[in-house]
């Protein structure tokens, strides 16, 4: 049925519904010229079918290479999951300048934000039901479940982190999309030429 586009008709599981006590940030992005790496960096939760019920995967991403520095797993909605996979980018790659995400509870937990400002890092949030706000991300949802998530049976959380590990790792070191110039995640955050560039 995924391989055909067919879905089935029951409600999928919600991952971003706001906390009607929690802060809503603004948006900061609309209009923004984002070129250098580390400028601006995104967040987003997906749902993950499993053999059993399901899962749900939290990404960090930077937004103008798509590099994917750190990603979590978990069988709860729990911010828990979404702090450690911040705390992870921050300590690999240092700080953005804004993050954002959507207005999900697990981004605007006290938790969540307070690891932002303790950084001093610019929160910005999506509005409510605009998701081409964090485009960056969606795009990169879909060609993961395409290409990963639907085309396995995870049987377990540690299958399911086996699978990731891999297909992540593709993305971000292997996989040159045309929208980066046919050039790796990696290689534009690091700012290295196309390795088929005639030398100067």
């Amino acid at each position: 049925m995924r391989l055909m586009g067919i879905e089935a008709v029951y409600p999928e599981p919600h991952t971003s519904r706001p906390h009607p006590q929690h802060r809503i940030y603004p948006y900061w992005l609309r209009g923004l010229t984002i070129d250098p790496p580390n400028q601006v960096r995104a967040a987003d939760i997906t749902y993950v079918s499993m053999e059993r019920g399901f899962m749900y995967l939290v990404a960090v991403m930077d937004w103008h290479s798509r590099k994917i520095p750190s990603w979590r797993v978990s069988d709860t909605l729990d911010s828990d999951f979404c702090n450690q996979s911040l705390q992870e980018a921050l300590q690999r790659y240092g700080k953005p300048e804004i993050f954002n995400t959507d207005q999900g509870a697990q981004f605007t937990s006290n938790g969540f934000t307070q690891i932002l400002k303790d950084h001093q890092i610019a929160i910005s949030l999506d509005g409510r039901g605009r998701c081409q706000d964090n485009i960056v991300v969606e795009r990169p949802w879909w060609t993961i479940k395409h290409n990963c998530l639907y085309l396995h049976s995870f049987s377990s959380g540690s299958e399911l982190r086996h699978g990731l590990e891999q297909w992540i790792s593709f993305c971000n070191y292997e996989r040159a999309p045309s929208t980066l110039d046919d050039r790796t995640p990696d290689e534009v955050y690091y700012g290295l030429p196309h390795p088929f560039a005639e030398a100067a």
